[in-house]
This record gives C-alpha cells, sequence and structure tokens, in this order.
C-alpha cells in the first residue's frame, strides 16, 4: 500500500482520511460570477427569507437562458480547487434545472412528476469538461459536488461537528438540507484514523506482529464507534419528515426511468440519452474500506443488488477507487487471504474481538442507516427507488445480512478459541452473543412486512424497539 493516494484534492491517508486536504472554495473565482450569482439565488428558500429561482414554476428555465457558456474558460483551468468548485456548482445546477419539474409536481401532489430530459449547451458542455478533468461523471457525486466538498466553517475554529458547518451549494435552503449533507462531513472527521488504523494493521501482519495488529484493530473499532456516535446525530441535524424537501433533487438519471424516462440529452455534447447513477450516501468510503479491511466483502451474496453496490464504486475519484483497489490485493495476499483466517491461524483470540466488534459497528452503521430509510423514505413517500437508483427496500438488507453471516463465523470461531480476555473484550464478546438472533430475528420479521406492497413503515420501524435495537437519538416529533 502506498502512504497516500492523491488527485491534489482527495489525498487518502492518516492525515485527511477522506476528507480533502484543503477546505473547499465557497464561491467561483469573480470571472463566473453570473454562475455563481444563479446558484446564489437559486435555492428555495434564500437566507433573506426570501423565496429563490426553484420555488418559482419555470424561473429556473428563464435564469439559465440567461447564463452565458463559459467552455471556453472552464477549458483553461488547471487549480484543482477551481475545478472542483466549477464542477460542484455544475452539478448543482444541472439537477436544479432537469428536476424543478419533478419538485414542482410534488409540492402540488406529493408524487414526484417527469424531469427535463434536455440539458442546454450553456450547463452541457462546460459540465462536461470539468468532469473529465475530475475524472468523474458529469452528474452530481457525492464527493466532489453533493458532500464532502461542499462544506463551509461557520466558525474555523470550533471544527467539523455538522452544527459549525453549512453547504457552499443549497437546493432547499433550509437547516434540514444542511444538517443532512453536513452531516456525512461530520462523520469523515474520524476517517483519518481509520486510515491509519487500516494501514498500520497491514504493516502489522506483513511483520507478524501480534499486539500491534490487536492495537491497530482496537484503534479502528473505537473510531467506528466515534463514527456512529455522530451518524446518530442525523436523527437531530434533519427531520425526518423533512427529507422530502430536498431529496427529489439527488435523485439519479439511472434506475430512475420514472423520472427521467430514456436519460438526459446533454446538448452539444451527445444527441443520445446519457444515464448516470444519482449520488447517494452509500458513494461514501468508510464502510466499503471497512468491508474490505475486515471480509464483510467475502460475505456479499451474488446478486443483483451487489451489483449495483459495485457499479456505485466508479462513482468516486480515481484516487479512492485506487486505495479500494490496493486494499482489496493488499488483503488477498494475507497469509489465509483474510484478516479473520490470519487471526484463526496465530489463535489470536483478542485480536479477534476486535475484529468482531468492528464487523458490529458495521452493523451499527447499516442498520441505523436501514432505520434512516424506513423514516426518511418509506415513510414519506412510496416512491420504490433510492437517490442512486437502487430499489429502496431490499438494498440494505441486502448488505446487513452479509454482515450477520460474518459475525456468526467470528462468533462461531470464537467458541473454539482460547479466550483471556480483558473486561473490554469480554463485554465485546458476550454482548454480540447475546444479541445476535435478535439481530437476525428484526431483519427477518422486517422483511416479511415488506413483501406486502401495502406494508405499512411505521410496523416495520417499531420493530427495532421491539428487538432493542432502535436507533439513539430518534427525533420522535
Amino acid at each position: 500500500m502506498k502512504e497516500n493516494y492523491s488527485d491534489k484534492f482527495f489525498n487518502v491517508s492518516s492525515s485527511f482520511g477522506f476528507l480533502p486536504e484543503k477546505n473547499p472554495l465557497t464561491v467561483l473565482p469573480n470571472r463566473y460570477k453570473e454562475l455563481q450569482s444563479l446558484l446564489d439565488n437559486m435555492p428555495v428558500n434564500l437566507a433573506n427569507g426570501s423565496k429563490g429561482y426553484l420555488a418559482i414554476p419555470n424561473r429556473i428555465k428563464i435564469e439559465v437562458d440567461k447564463l452565458p457558456n463559459y467552455l471556453n474558460d472552464v477549458k483553461k483551468e488547471t487549480e484543482i480547487l477551481v475545478i472542483q468548485a466549477l464542477y460542484r456548482g455544475y452539478c448543482f445546477l444541472a439537477s436544479a434545472y432537469t428536476l424543478e419539474l419533478s419538485y414542482q409536481e410534488f409540492v402540488k401532489s406529493k408524487k414526484y412528476g417527469k424531469a427535463r430530459q434536455f440539458l442546454p449547451i450553456q450547463i452541457a458542455q462546460p459540465f462536461f469538461v470539468v468532469a473529465k478533468k475530475l475524472d468523474v461523471y458529469p452528474w452530481l457525486d457525492y464527493h466532489y459536488a453533493y458532500s464532502l466538498g461542499n462544506y463551509r466553517f461557520l466558525d474555523k475554529s470550533k471544527g467539523f461537528h455538522w452544527s459549525n458547518l453549512d453547504q457552499c451549494v443549497k437546493f432547499s435552503g433550509t437547516s434540514d438540507e444542511s444538517g443532512f449533507i453536513m452531516n456525512h462531513v461530520d462523520i469523515n472527521q474520524h476517517s483519518p484514523k481509520l486510515v491509519e488504523s487500516v494501514l498500520e494493521s497491514l504493516k502489522c501482519i506483513e511483520n507478524d506482529q501480534a499486539d500491534g495488529l490487536n492495537k491497530n484493530l482496537k484503534q479502528n473499532f473505537h473510531s467506528m464507534e466515534l463514527v456512529n456516535e455522530r451518524r446518530k446525530e442525523m436523527w437531530v441535524a434533519s427531520r425526518w419528515k423533512h427529507y422530502n424537501d430536498f431529496r427529489i433533487f439527488i435523485m439519479g438519471i439511472k434506475g430512475n426511468e420514472e423520472i427521467f424516462g430514456n436519460g438526459l440529452i446533454y446538448e452539444g455534447v451527445s444527441n443520445e440519452p446519457q444515464q448516470y447513477r444519482g449520488q447517494t450516501g452509500a458513494q461514501d468510503n468508510i464502510i466499503p474500506m471497512e468491508d474490505i479491511f475486515t471480509g464483510v466483502i467475502n460475505f456479499y451474496p451474488d446478486n443483483q443488488l451487489t451489483k449495483y453496490l459495485m457499479d456505485l464504486r466508479t462513482y468516486r475519484p480515481k484516487c479512492i477507487q485506487d486505495f479500494f483497489i490496493d486494499l482489496k490485493n493488499n488483503i488477498d495476499s494475507l497469509k489465509g487471504g483474510s484478516i479473520f483466517n490470519y487471526l484463526k491461524e496465530q489463535q489470536n483470540s483478542s485480536g479477534m474481538c476486535y475484529l468482531l466488534a468492528i464487523v458490529e459497528e458495521i452493523y451499527k452503521f447499516r442498520n441505523g442507516h436501514w432505520q434512516f430509510v424506513q423514516k426518511y423514505i418509506m415513510a414519506n413517500t412510496k416512491y420504490s427507488k433510492a437517490t442512486g437508483g437502487t430499489p429502496i427496500i431490499s438494498w440494505i438488507p441486502n448488505q446487513i445480512k452479509s454482515v450477520l453471516n460474518f459475525i456468526e463465523l467470528i462468533l462461531n470461531e470464537l467458541i473454539k478459541m482460547e479466550k483471556n480476555f480483558n473486561e473490554e473484550q469480554n463485554l465485546i464478546y458476550t454482548k454480540s452473543s447475546d444479541t445476535y438472533q435478535s439481530k437476525k430475528k428484526l431483519l427477518d420479521q422486517q422483511l416479511i412486512i415488506v413483501e406486502n406492497s401495502n406494508y405499512n413503515p411505521g410496523k416495520v420501524f417499531e420493530l427495532n424497539k421491539k428487538f432493542k435495537l432502535e436507533d439513539s437519538n430518534i427525533e420522535k416529533k
């Protein structure tokens, strides 16, 4: 493994984790003032209390018609922060322009309407150029545009807590939208320690340093605990009843034929409709890294849902894709082909217990995410597709099953091993053993309910409490 994987904006390393190595530009250079002005006045709700372009039917089209085509200026750009900010701007503008019709229909009928299927040349051409410079797809993405490249500090001295962050570019302009997006950035403040523990663990295995490996597995576990603590703040940061205020604007083209039909034509670029997946929290890097590192990835079922998951890997910066590829190759080349097998061969019960703890945290993250889906999406709309174009009901359970199967394997192995556990390790092992069957029954019963097309999302959510697996910090209002 290399010490870092960088494209000069992102730098996957123990110093930056998955966050940018420099804070994003909050506004574009003055030479793009017309584009910046459009982005500033675009949100449904403006900071001064008035309504922006997206609140007024068809107004975004009128304003885009006046926008200059910055193609020649964009072609000359070489500064990564400017390129990223331009990409972010065109991502938001393309989604706002096309999905404004869908939003207006939702305001009237509470159903997602058809989007515009034609992106005018003054957006399409410069958008394609900046996307090519970053080597990503020309559609709203999670990394450079929507989340990790879209934050600004309210007070630089107070750090990455979601309440101290705001968006540079917005759709709805509400605190719920900002809290939703910035919570993802907040979570990633713990990614440097996670990346460090992964890289150091591999070095320890290479040198057969059991104590060092156990120390780094423990660090990974405790960092994941912090990630889950921050994730749970979503219930407070963004009220679930208000998710639909902005959700429609982050829908992708691919997998959402009800909205985009055959796709989107980029004027001046292609006469054939194009299809790209929408941004989604599934494009975040923490859980995919942990899946590869721990070996959860080896339990993914061979089905269409897993193919969707792997397809989303391509919707990431190339430096992060390279990091994942190298990590997988390094794990595969270990003695035994996985950390689990290595710990088993070494009869390292302490390390195996910390591996169990990490996988339990992966479960908590995914099950918490599944509960978000139950409240933020299933309780708000009958529309069956996620923003990434994947099926809502079966998407996350597909991965939860993989995690549960791995937990069962680790527990069965630990039964056979001699255990000289300290108090923390004993608690990890006991709690996992005691709750495993509840986790399985919870998911099984939830999936039985959603088999009925007229399922009651409230019944699905209530089961979390019944099995004492309810995510904490849940906003009751």
